[in-house]
């Protein structure tokens, strides 16, 4: 015999479906293993970082990072990996061994291992991300354990946008410390950066954002602002020229004339 699932009764008339259907708030990542929640933000923001993170005191070939992808961290388990949502190098190439993109960051197959991580807090992520839950012997340890205790990343920082606070970890004599920011800023003397919240627009989306700074406080400018900034330059440098081209001829100056 064979048995149908129960239906829910609609209504008369029915209920359209985005006020009886789950919302995108109700449904949880499908994979177990990976509960954070692929979403707008986790592309964006990294996407800010990697387009901001400019040590100035290092080549900028020598420069690396990735969102998303792949670190394998240990060769005693070398299937192991977790999947930061940002991180930096410094001292590696932008390509493997200067000749291809990178599948995945091998740690015991590059020059160095991170020097900052980031992660974005998400309700299933959590506690893992502030190393609260730790994980059984017999499986992987956390990503904070990994961070901390194997790779002995000097900088790890995590960003909530659910209630806008930012927190940093600093290795001191082989354990995270709190960090105290300084003007709202995380310094990072080494690479000559800050990392901290910045109220603006990015991609047209206006909110509050992680971005890089120089120790100063300088924003340090992605490609797209970096255009804006020299496309209104050049119209200022325009107008003082017309305006001053106007002064000259009442003056009974012809400046086409002027070397």
């Amino acid at each position: 015999m064979t048995t149908f699932p129960k239906y829910i009764p609609q209504s008369d008339p029915p209920l359209p479906p985005w006020e009886t259907l789950p919302t995108m708030y109700d449904l949880p990542s499908d994979n177990p293993e990976e509960p954070g929640l692929p979403d707008d933000f986790h592309f964006l923001q990294p996407l800010l970082l990697y387009l901001t993170f400019q040590p100035i005191n290092w080549n900028p070939e020598l420069v690396y990072s990735a969102a998303d992808l792949n670190l394998y961290y240990t060769i005693e388990h070398p299937l192991w990996y977790k999947r930061p949502d940002w991180f930096g190098v410094v001292g590696v190439q932008k390509l493997y061994k200067g000749e291809d993109l990178r599948l995945s960051y091998v740690t015991w197959q590059e020059p160095a291992n991170p020097f900052v991580v980031v992660e974005l807090l998400s309700p299933g992520t959590e506690d893992e991300d502030l190393g609260i839950k730790q994980n059984k012997t017999d499986k992987p340890p956390s990503k904070w354990e990994v961070y901390e205790q194997i790779l002995r990343i000097p900088y790890y920082v995590v960003f909530s946008r659910y209630t806008n606070e930012l927190q940093a970890f600093q290795l001191v004599g082989g354990h995270y410390e709190p960090m105290n920011l300084n003007n709202g800023r995380i310094l990072m003397p080494e690479i000559n950066l800050s990392l901290g919240l910045w109220q603006g627009s990015f991609r047209d989306i206006e909110r509050l954002w992680l971005r890089w700074f120089t120790l100063a406080g300088e924003l340090i400018t992605e490609p797209t602002e970096a255009a804006i900034e020299a496309r209104q330059e050049a119209e200022e440098a325009k107008r003082k020229a017309a305006k001053l081209a106007k002064r000259l001829r009442q003056l009974g100056i012809n400046p086409d004339e002027l070397d």
